[in-house]
This record gives structure tokens, sequence and C-alpha cells, in this order.
């Protein structure tokens, strides 16, 4: 017998979250899925584990750094302890969200969800007919193809490790890599870098990448790019992984543990997406501006499902929005993705938020640069921190800001004034005229823009 429902959710993460929460307050009949532990990546294996992580790393870097200017004695970070503190916050998490469906009168199913119809979810025998169908289930790592791919191992594993190997590769350079890697040398751990690209962080700028290597040589990770894997192989001693660069140089590296890195795709491999007449096009759903299936309109998307967007937790929660929106109302609601900050908490991070030179130039922007590495900066000099640095660019003739790219301490903080002024339309004079509370690192911004 079928059970009816205004909303069928596949997933329980951020996006699932806000739209789940939204159409309740609507009085809609809402089933949620999901055939791992309920509460999803951002919670359980990625934003806010990782993060717990990096407190540890944080405080290891801070003592070392301070040592002989009024710090003194030996510290180092114990991953066993590190990881009990990470577990003290994932640990209740999917029991406390089972709960707080019950609270909401929703119906909460464990296990794979397949479409069985357009309108129909197969799930552990039963058969849910939903008015509306939303696609939240997230992003895996896609296929390195290569041989022995199944001897590497994953991001979500990294996170669960009781005990950390004493070699580590890492096939990959973007957010993974660089985040894993200082975790892990940090933590005692020698560790090697895979990197098909011609440099690391990709996706951040290029001029504030270059000032964060020297961190990756200082902790003494080694950096190979333009390299392709070709193979993982187990060996008497340990994982091999060949590498192969354009030219035909080739490396072989061997390590205890081996991690995927190199990014990820949306996971819609087990829904039977044939079965739904849910279009999809080169592994991604085929979605309207408002997140709408293309051929079955029953059907949405938000987060790294949908791929419509950059993949970050912020984006999720705002494309659930967008969907609930059109599902409840009729609305024509689009994402609007401008000004959307990206961070690598790498120690110390990097960020970014809005244009980039290059598109700047593409969109045919006047525009000027301010930048600068600035590691005798007050905010660098009291941590003894040597990397900062800024790249800001501003529109000539309005002054509205249009990029901003940070490296070093707070950027991860500091970003947010900036993107908060691209969202909002601020121009550099704006937050020139702004006092900020001294001497914080926000009261560098206005030494940016000047």
């Amino acid at each position: 017998m079928s059970e009816p429902y205004d909303l069928i959710v596949i997933g329980s993460g951020t996006a699932a979250q806000v739209a789940i929460a939204r159409v309740r307050e609507r009085g809609w009949r809402v089933a949620v899925i999901d055939h791992r532990p309920f509460g999803g990546t951002c919670a359980l294996r990625g934003c806010d584990p990782k993060k717990m992580l990096v407190s540890g790393e944080e405080a290891i870097d801070a003592a070392r750094r301070m040592h002989s200017h009024g710090v003194y004695g030996e510290v180092r970070l114990d991953w066993p302890s590190l990881m009990r503190f990470k577990r003290s916050f994932t640990a209740p998490i999917p029991a406390k969200q089972a709960r707080h469906y019950s609270d909401l009168g929703v119906d909460a199913y464990q296990g794979l969800a397949r479409f069985a119809e357009p309108d129909r979810i197969e799930i552990g025998g039963r058969e849910l007919v939903g008015r509306h169908i939303l696609i939240a289930t997230g992003a895996s790592p896609g296929p390195l193809g290569i041989a022995g791919e199944e001897l590497v191992s994953t991001s979500d594993e990294f996170l669960e490790l009781e005990s950390l190997p004493r070699r580590i590769v890492l096939i990959g350079g973007g957010y993974i890599a660089a985040e894993f890697s200082h975790l892990a040398a940090r933590a005692g751990a020698q560790v090697t870098i895979i990197q098909r690209g011609a440099r690391l962080l990709p996706q951040f700028d290029e001029s504030l990448v270059g000032w964060l290597m020297p961190s990756f040589d200082a902790l003494g990770i080694t950096v190979h790019t333009g390299f392709t894997a070709d193979s993982v192989r187990q060996t008497e001693e340990g994982l091999t992984v060949r590498a192969t660069s354009p030219n035909g140089s080739q490396i072989a590296v061997t390590a205890d543990l081996v991690i995927h890195a190199a990014g990820r795709v949306p996971e819609l491999a087990s829904l039977n997406l044939a079965a739904g007449e849910v279009a999809v096009d080169q592994g991604r759903l085929r979605l309207t501006p408002g997140l709408q299936s293309v051929s079955n309109p029953r059907v949405y998307a938000a987060g790294d499902a949908a791929r419509s967007g950059p993949p970050l937790t912020p984006v999720s929660s705002h494309d659930a929005k967008v969907v609930t929106a059109n599902m409840l109302d009729g609305a024509d609601a689009r994402p609007n993705y401008h000004g959307v900050p990206s961070v690598a908490f790498t120690v110390p991070p990097i960020a970014s938020v809005g244009l980039s030179e290059a598109d700047a130039h593409a969109k045919g922007l006047g525009f000027k640069v301010n930048a600068a590495s600035v590691p005798k900066w007050f905010t660098a000099r009291r941590l003894n921190e040597p990397v900062y640095g800024y790249k800001v660019l501003i529109e000539e003739n309005t002054g509205v800001i249009l990029g901003a790219h940070l490296v070093g301490p707070s950027a991860d903080e500091v970003i947010n004034l900036f993107a908060l002024s691209i969202r909002s339309g601020l121009t550099a004079e704006s937050l020139l005229d702004t006092m900020f509370a001294y001497p914080t690192a926000a009261s560098d911004v206005g030494y940016m823009l000047a």
C-alpha cells in the first residue's frame, strides 16, 4: 500500500533540514529518507567535524609560532584524543535529528531510496507517493578511473581514523588536499600531494596561493603538481601510487593511506532516475533556473545534488529556500549566488569572494587592484605569522567592490565583511567610512582599500 506525502525529501543534510522546516510550517505531510545516519555531510562528514580537528591544529600552530616569544615547552597533537573531541560533537547528531523529525511530525525512513515511478519512491519494501520530491542527496567522491581505485580511502574515512598513519598520499589538489595535508602533517604524518593541475587550490587567486605555499614547505609536505595518478598497488612496503606527467616523467610514492581528494560529484547513482523520468546530463540533473527537473515537474533538487551553485553549505540552505518558495507558492524564485564566500581551512586559511581578475576582465569591467603581501602588518606580526596578504578588486567608475581574496590570520572571518559588501553592492568608500574595533583583523580592511 502506498503512503501519500506532500513532500518526500531524499537526504537529511542542510538543504533537507531547511526545506522540511519551511513546508511543515504550512502543514505539509513530509517524509525524509537517508541511507546514512541522519544529519548530512556538513554536520557528520564534512565542514563541522573537519573544523573540530582544525581546532587542535590551530592550537599546535599557535604554540609553535610563539615558541621563544614568551611561550615555551613542546606541544604535540594527540590524534585519538582529538578524534574523541570531534566525536563529542558528531556522535549525538543522528539521534538528535531523528528526535527533531519526530517532534516536527515528519516520517523518517532509514534506507536507500529509489524512484519506482515519477511520483513514487521505494524504501525498505515500502512505496511512498509524493506530490513533490526533493533530491538533496549531496555529493560523493567522483571516480578516479585508475587501477587499484578500490584501495583509495575517502575523506569520510579520514575523518574517522582511530589513529593517524605514518605516511599519507592525497590524490588531488583542491580544498580537501590542502586542508587535510596541513592537519595530518601537523599531527606528525609524512604527507605527499599528487595534483594533476599546475598548482594547488586552483579555485583561489594564484598570487595568494603562492604566498601560502611556503607553509606547505615548512610542514614538510611534498607537492607534485602536473602529475596524474595512474594506479595504486598494494606492495610489501604499503600502498604505492604511480603518477605520470604530460612529458612522460613518472613518480612512485609509497604510503600507508591514500586519500581521494580529486573532487566530488552529485550523489545520484542509486536513485534509479530513469524510472522517475528525471533527466540527467553527464552526471548532473537537468534543472530549470528554479531548480526544478526539466522532465518531471514534481521533482526539485538543492545543494550539492543540484550543483547549480558553488558546492558550499550556505548554498544548500539558499537553494532550499528557493525550492520551497516555488513549491509552496508557485513562485518563480531563482537562486542568487552573487557574493558567496569560499574558504580553505588551511592554517592559516585562504579565502575568496566575488570576481577574480580573470572574471572581471572577461566581463569587460574597468577596475583597479589593491594587492600586497603584508606579513609585517600588526595582525600577522603579533602572531609571528609569516603568511598574510590580500587582493581587492574595485570598480573604477562606481567604487563598488568586485572581489576580495585573502590569505593569513582571520581571513576566514574577514572575508565575510567583503561578502556582505559585494552582495549588498557597497562601495569601498562605505567600508573606509566604517570604524572597526582596533586592533582586530577587520580593522585591516581600511588599509586594503586605501
